[in-house]
């Protein structure tokens, strides 16, 4: 289970890592979100708590800052699919969203059974 949970992670981490720095740098990920409606100060301030919700997936902190991280990940994805939906926008839209959800979804399932599993003293 360790290992599943920590590559379903590191493959979810690398997936949101690219979508942080995509949304900062690449200027057709730029109109997407004008695209959507969105302000421009959204997807800097959302790329910046992608990059501190992958640093608290990946590092040592208790598991109620982890969970937070998980909840944050679950609005940021369905919020995504909601808005490509809601504008028309097709599977090449929305397709990374929803790929990228259900890394969410492995890696939480995994984690929280690592969370119910005794560990031995």
């Amino acid at each position: 289970m360790v290992i599943g949970f920590w590559s379903v992670t590191a493959l979810f981490c690398l997936q949101i890592g690219f979508t942080a720095y995509a949304q900062l740098r690449l200027p057709q990920v730029a109109e997407m979100f004008t695209h959507l409606g969105f302000p421009a100060y959204f997807r800097v301030e959302l790329s910046w708590a992608k990059v501190l919700g992958v640093v608290l997936l990946l590092a040592p902190v208790p598991a109620w800052l982890k969970e937070w991280a998980y909840a944050g990940f679950a609005i940021t994805l369905g919020s995504a699919l909601i808005a490509h939906l809601s504008v028309g926008d097709g599977p090449k839209a929305w397709g990374w969203a929803a790929a990228t959800g259900v890394l969410w979804g492995l890696s939480y399932f995994c984690w929280r059974r690592l969370q119910a599993t005794p560990t031995k003293a």
